[in-house]
C-alpha cells in the first residue's frame, strides 16, 4: 500500500493578527468534523515538517509556529495552550504531561506528571474503610494533584526553545479573546457529563440557565484563561505556581462545594518540580522504540506485549479483510493480560518503588518475555493471568485491583531540523475533577483542574501487602500514557512519533499501531484506521461494528468473553518515509488533523 496521499490544506479565511511579539499569528476559520464518530481521513504528506494534534485549531497553531521558524518544542507549547481552550475536557495547564524530545542526537524524557499533596495518606479514597464510589471520588477536591504541565514545558523550552516563550501563547490568547466555534465533540462531552454542572463557575460558563450546554458552532470566548495565559506569557510558569493563580486553585480545592475538600496547599504548588527521566529505548525488530519510564507504565507494558508476540508463531494472515484476524487478536490479548498483570504488581513512581531486580529493563529481558509468552495457549486464560518474577524485590507488593482510567490528548511533531516531540497530556477523566479555576481573575471561564490522584490505587494494601501504586505524599500516580519515538536501529534515524489518549487502553492502541506500521507495512493513517480490541484482564472489548461476526465467534470459541463498545482512541502519528518525506495520520474517531510543509 502506498504511504503517499495528497497534501492537505485547512481553510484559510484569515483575520488580522491581534497580538505580535515577533511571531505573527493569524487566526484561521477552521471547523472540526461535523459529527462525533468515525470519520475517514486521508493521511497527510509533508516535505520538511509536520504537526499532529487533536483539534484543527491546535494543529494550525503549531503549524504557524513551525512556519515562523520555531522548533518542535515551541510548537508543542502553542498546541497545548490552544488544546486547553478548545478541548478543555482532555488536557490543559490544570493537569500534567509526559514529553519525549529528540534533538537530532539525544532523546530526553520530561516528566510533568501531577504529584500528590503532602497532606494525603493511603486512605485518601477510603470512607469508613471502604473505597469511595469512583466518580464521586473523581468529582471532588480529593482527586486534584499538583499540576505539572506548565512547569515541564517551561523547563523544556529553557533547554531547547527557539522562539521567545511569550510568543508561543499568542494563538491561545487570540482565540480565547476573539472566540472559537464550539465543536460537536466539546458540545457532546458537555451534554453527557452529569458532574460538571455541579461546579458553580463551570455551570455558568458552559451551560445556560436551563442546564443546556453551549451549542455546536456557537462562539465561545474565555477571558479568564486569556488573562492567565497573558500572565504566564509575560512572567513564565512562576505566574501559575505562585501568586493569585495558585491561591485560587488551592481555595477551590480546599472549599469544594460537594463537601469533599482536598488537602492541596499553596506550598505543594509552589514546590512542584518537573523532572528529567532516563528514557527507555528498547530494540524491537529493526527499530528502537523509545518511551517513557515509570511512573508511566506505558512503554514497559507496550514492549512486554510486543516482546511476547515476537515469541509466538508467525501468522500468514494477521489481517482478515482489513481487520486483525481472530488468531492474531488472541495472541495480542493474551499477551496484554500477562503484561497488565506485571503492570498491576510492579509499576509505580520510581522515587517510591524500586524496580524488580533494581532495573526496569529486566521486565523486558528477552528470556523473561520468552517464559511469559510460553503461557499463551490455544484457549484464553481469562482473568487468571498472574504476574511473573522479572527480578528480586525489596518489598513484596500486592497487585492493584482494577479501576477505571480515562482521558488525555496527544501531540506529535517533527520540525524542519529533524527534532521531534511526542507528548501525551491529560487532566485524566473528561473535565477532570470538574473544578473550574478562573485563576483569581474574577472573569468568566478559566481552566479545569485534574483528577489525576484517582490513578492511584484506592486501597493502600491487599491482604496485608502494600500496593506499589498506593497514595503517598509527594508521589506521582502511575500512568498509561505512552508518548513514543521510534528510530531505525541501523541508521539511528527517526522513524516515527506517535501516541494516543484512552486511559489504560492507550497501551493497546500504541502496541497495535506499532505492529501495523512495522509488521504489516501500513502507513500511519492506515494503521490508525484499524479497529481496536482491548482487555484489562477479564472480558475483552472490541470496537463496535468494526469486526466480522465470524472473528468475534472465533474469539468466543477460544474462551474469550467478548463485548462490543465504543473505543474512542485519539491516535496521532507521523512517520518518516524512505525518501525522507513525512507522512502523518490522525485518528478517524476524533477531530484531529495533521499539517505540514
Amino acid at each position: 500500500m502506498s504511504p503517499k496521499a495528497a497534501k492537505f490544506a485547512l481553510p484559510v479565511l484569515l483575520v488580522a493578527p491581534l497580538y505580535s511579539w515577533g511571531f505573527s499569528y493569524e487566526a484561521p476559520a477552521i471547523s472540526p468534523e461535523s459529527e462525533s464518530g468515525y470519520e475517514e481521513k486521508p493521511g497527510w504528506e509533508a516535505e520538511t515538517f509536520a504537526v499532529a494534534a487533536a483539534n484543527p485549531l491546535a494543529t494550525d497553531a503549531g503549524y504557524q509556529v513551525l512556519k515562523a521558524g520555531g522548533n518542535a518544542i515551541d510548537a508543542a507549547i502553542a498546541v497545548q495552550m490552544v488544546l486547553n481552550l478548545v478541548e478543555p475536557q482532555s488536557s490543559g495547564i490544570g493537569g500534567g504531561a509526559f514529553l519525549m524530545h529528540y534533538d537530532g542526537s539525544e532523546v530526553r524524557a520530561y516528566d510533568g506528571r501531577e504529584t500528590a499533596p503532602q497532606g494525603v495518606s493511603g486512605e485518601l479514597f477510603l470512607e469508613d474503610g471502604e473505597p469511595l464510589e469512583f466518580n464521586e471520588a473523581v468529582a471532588s477536591g480529593l482527586s486534584v494533584g499538583v499540576p505539572g504541565t506548565l512547569r515541564m514545558l517551561g523547563k523544556a523550552h529553557a533547554e531547547h526553545g527557539e522562539l521567545a516563550w511569550k510568543e508561543l501563547f499568542t494563538p491561545a490568547i487570540t482565540l480565547a479573546e476573539e472566540g472559537f466555534a464550539v465543536s460537536n465533540r466539546l458540545h457532546t462531552s458537555l451534554e453527557s457529563d452529569e458532574y460538571l454542572r455541579r461546579d458553580p463557575l463551570a455551570s455558568q460558563f458552559y451551560y445556560n440557565d436551563e442546564g443546556e450546554p453551549i451549542a455546536v458552532g456557537e462562539t465561545l470566548k474565555n477571558p479568564a484563561l486569556a488573562e492567565v495565559f497573558r500572565r504566564v506569557a509575560a512572567q513564565g510558569s512562576a505566574a501559575f505556581y505562585e501568586g493569585s493563580v495558585a491561591e485560587d486553585i488551592v481555595e477551590r480545592v480546599q472549599n469544594h462545594p460537594e463537601q469533599r475538600p482536598g488537602s492541596l496547599a499553596l506550598e505543594d504548588i509552589n514546590g512542584y518540580e518537573a523532572l528529567d527521566r532516563e528514557p527507555l529505548c528498547t530494540p524491537w525488530q529493526q527499530w528502537e522504540v523509545c518511551g517513557f519510564p515509570p511512573p508511566s507504565s506505558g512503554h514497559l507494558t507496550v514492549m512486554q506485549i510486543l516482546g511476547m508476540l515476537d515469541q509466538q508463531s508467525l501468522l500468514e494472515a494477521p489481517l482478515d479483510n482489513g481487520a486483525p484476524s481472530s488468531t492474531w487478536l488472541h495472541q495480542f490479548l493474551e499477551a496484554a493480560r500477562l503484561a497488565f498483570a506485571d503492570r498491576g504488581r510492579y509499576i509505580a513512581d520510581p522515587d517510591f518503588v524500586e524496580a524488580p531486580g533494581g532495573d526496569w529493563s529486566l521486565m523486558l529481558a528477552p528470556e523473561y518475555l520468552e517464559k511469559r509468552s510460553e503461557l499463551i495457549g490455544e484457549m484464553s486464560m481469562g482473568d487468571s493471568a498472574e504476574p511473573g518474577n522479572p527480578g528480586e524485590l525489596a518489598v513484596s507488593w500486592a497487585s492493584q485491583p482494577n479501576q477505571p482510567e480515562y482521558g488525555t490528548s496527544h501531540i506529535s511533531i517533527v520540525d524542519e531540523d529533524g527534532n521531534a516531540v511526542s507528548m501525551t497530556t491529560t487532566i485524566e477523566q473528561a473535565f477532570g475533577s470538574r473544578i473550574l479555576s478562573d485563576g483569581g481573575t474574577g472573569l468568566a471561564g478559566g481552566f479545569l483542574l485534574n483528577n489525576e490522584l484517582t490513578d492511584f490505587s484506592f486501597v493502600p494494601e491487599v491482604d496485608g501487602d502494600p500496593v506499589a501504586n498506593r497514595v503517598e505524599p509527594g508521589k506521582r500516580p502511575r500512568s498509561s500514557m505512552s508518548p513514543t519515538l521510534v528510530f531505525d536501529q541501523e541508521s539511528g534515524e527517526l522513524v516515527a512519533s506517535l501516541g494516543s489518549p484512552g486511559g489504560a487502553a492507550i497501551i493497546h492502541y500504541t502496541a497495535r499501531t506499532l505492529v501495523a506500521m512495522r509488521d504489516w507495512g501500513l502507513n500511519a493513517q492506515e494503521a490508525l484506521n484499524l479497529p481496536h480490541a482491548i482487555t484489562l484482564g477479564g472480558e475483552i472489548y472490541v470496537e463496535e461494528d468494526r469486526f466480522p461476526e465470524a472473528t468475534l465467534e472465533a474469539l468466543r470459541e477460544r474462551g474469550h468473553t467478548v463485548s462490543e463498545r465504543e473505543l474512542t482512541s485519539g491516535l496521532q502519528a507521523i512517520m518518516r518515509l524512505d525518501d525522507g518525506t513525512l507522512f502523518g495520520g490522525a485518528d478517524p474517531r476524533r477531530e484531529g488533523v495533521v499539517m505540514g510543509d
